[in-house]
């Protein structure tokens, strides 16, 4: 049986093209194509072996261009709004002084960078299929910590981004379980993430746990935790 198992993986990862791969990774996390008309709201929480956790609600509406963060850290509270061009950024409960955010580095760049840091990892491998992203169709397979992946590399046209990832799918689901990524991959630089588990969101399949590690060396960074949403006050 392990021997079949092995010679499947073998055939998938040498006929397999990066396309096909792709979308069969997009059927297991989005069977029903929810993902181009997502709204809805999760919880994260980041856990860090040097900060105090730090537990958002992100709420993405793609349709209508709305994206909102509300986040808490030891007594601090701030929230991000974006809806279409406009931005709002709230501190303790009212909005911003100038003060506040120099002090706590607000911005709306950073509601930006928020906004599509939370949109493309949590939309992922759905984000694969965006205008200028670059699929590689040869598809290798690779043995990471002793499990055998099919493995996509993705590079983006130079507007968009200059990083190379590689993502990490089970032979026999096509679930995404790790992604990488590089800004020089001669440099061995960059980070890799681990992802356990299954959160449901809007019919999507996200990953519950992500762990990040530095690719040199393999240090830890820190997990995120997705939960489906309540308040936090």
């Amino acid at each position: 049986m392990l021997l079949v198992v092995l010679s499947t993986c073998q055939f998938f990862g040498q006929e397999m093209t990066g396309s096909q791969l792709l979308e069969k990774a997009n059927e297991y996390h989005d069977p029903d194509g929810n993902w181009a008309t997502f709204s809805g709201t999760f919880n994260v929480t980041m856990k860090t072996p040097t900060k105090s956790d730090r537990h958002s609600m992100i709420r993405i509406d793609l349709p209508n261009e709305y994206f909102n963060l509300y986040a808490i850290q030891d007594k601090t509270k701030y929230g991000y709004i974006l809806d279409k061009e406009k931005c709002q950024i709230n501190f303790n409960g009212n909005i911003a002084t100038e003060k506040e955010k120099t002090a706590n580095n607000l911005s709306c760049e950073r509601a930006k960078m928020y906004q599509n840091y939370y949109t493309y990892l949590y939309g992922l491998p759905m984000k694969l299929k965006d205008i200028g992203t670059i699929i590689h169709e040869k598809v290798a397979l690779k043995k990471f910590k002793g499990k055998d992946y099919l493995v996509l590399k993705v590079t983006y046209k130079k507007e968009v981004g200059e990083d190379t990832w590689y993502f990490y799918f089970d032979p026999s689901t096509y679930a995404m379980k790790i992604y990488q990524f590089y800004h020089e991959e001669e440099k061995n630089d960059g980070e890799f993430i681990l992802l356990s588990g299954l959160e449901i969101v809007n019919g999507i399949k996200m990953p519950k746990k992500r762990a990040w590690y530095y690719n040199k060396g393999e240090k830890y960074l820190g997990t995120d935790f997705l939960s489906v949403a309540q308040r936090y006050d």
